[in-house]
């Protein structure tokens, strides 16, 4: 079946569309899905093709009436150092299937196996909360730490023990202080992020990723930033999503880790979600048992666990694209030596591959 086809169930009268364009019915669909995400939303397509410049294939099941009952957003990633990759969605922790029915989700997974091989994509992988029934390769390497908030502010500073409390009261006392904006801060965030992420030996995004992401939601995101004597020190992109508050994106400069400035960095974070009256907050991505999970894990935040499904030719292993791949242990010692000058600029132009 060639990319511009559509592909029809004549048992169920289901149509899929593997380019499906248009983005009110689709987000419509989103919205009204009890299992939807964030990264489900067609805005997010917007923000890969433009910082990115990848592929995106948004496949949409209809029923005979046109009513869309599924979607599965993909994105096509291809390079010569890493490979060629379907990811639903790289970049974030969530995406996957979105379906009425078990039937309408085999016949969504059936047209991703079709563009698959069209592609020559090495794999297919479907980032889901909740576990696809049926037969497929899973990953549960990793969960999200989310929090359920308090009624106040008061309320939830409470709950934390003496230790944290201290932490957040430290960076107070230190003359750290936060503010919470928008693309005006973009700069600010930006140089902490590109000086974390030097040093994490982790490669950079581009300034314009995080400008897209403002540009396509920015009644749905905001920054915080946090300064010492006018200097940004830490620094994280928050976005939301019906009842809750996600920090997807976070940085400070380890210089300064005796100051606390993370904890003021999230505590700010957790009083925005409390005073506009969201009831989750989301700490991101960790591997149980190591420094991020602990360090979420002291807020109160409970995991939930990630269930990364794949679509793979027969014969074919899991992709292991991640800093934990011994094999790019050298990269990862080169990379934090390097000036940030030099990781800014071709860090970007490696990031955009990795999913």
């Amino acid at each position: 079946m060639s990319l511009d086809d559509s592909q029809h169930i004549a048992d169920t009268a289901i149509t899929i569309e593997q380019n499906f364009s248009d983005r009110e019915l689709w987000d419509s669909y989103v919205h009204s899905h009890h299992c939807s995400s964030n990264y489900h939303l067609f805005g997010w397509r917007d923000v890969i093709e433009r910082s990115f410049g990848h592929r995106c294939f948004y496949l949409a099941a209809q029923d005979a009436t046109g009513k869309i009952v599924g979607v599965l957003p993909l994105v096509f990633m291809q390079s010569r150092i890493f490979g060629r990759f379907l990811v639903s969605l790289p970049f974030f922790n969530y995406g996957g299937l979105l379906c009425d029915r078990q039937e309408i989700g085999e016949a969504l997974l059936s047209g991703a196996a079709n563009l698959q091989k069209d592609l020559h994509s090495q794999s297919c992988e479907l980032r889901h909360v909740k576990q696809w029934v049926g037969d497929m390769p899973t990953k549960q390497h990793k969960v999200v730490m989310v929090l359920d908030l308090a009624d106040n502010a008061e309320a939830q500073w409470q709950g934390f023990n003496a230790k944290l409390r201290n932490q957040v009261r430290k960076a107070e006392k230190s003359g750290l202080t936060a503010e919470v904006g928008g693309k005006e801060f973009l700069d600010s965030f930006y140089a902490v992020f590109v000086r974390n992420m030097r040093d994490l030996g982790t490669p950079v995004y581009g300034r314009k990723f995080f400008k897209e992401v403002l540009r396509a939601f920015s009644d749905y995101s905001r920054i915080i930033v946090v300064h010492l004597e006018g200097k940004p020190i830490a620094a994280g992109l928050i976005v939301w999503f019906r009842d809750t508050v996600e920090i997807p994106w976070a940085s400070s400069i380890r210089d300064y880790n005796r100051f606390c400035p993370n904890n003021l960095l999230y505590w700010t974070a957790l009083q925005y979600a409390l005073s506009n009256g969201f009831k989750k907050f989301d700490f991101g991505r960790s591997t149980p048992g190591e420094g991020t999970y602990k360090f979420k894990e002291q807020w109160g935040a409970q995991p939930i666990q990630l269930n990364w499904q794949y679509i793979l030719p027969k014969g074919a292993l899991l992709p292991e694209l991640n800093t934990k791949n011994p094999k790019f242990n050298l990269a990862i010692k080169a990379w934090q030596k390097l000036p940030l000058s030099v990781s800014r600029f071709f860090g970007p132009h490696i990031v955009k591959n990795i999913p």
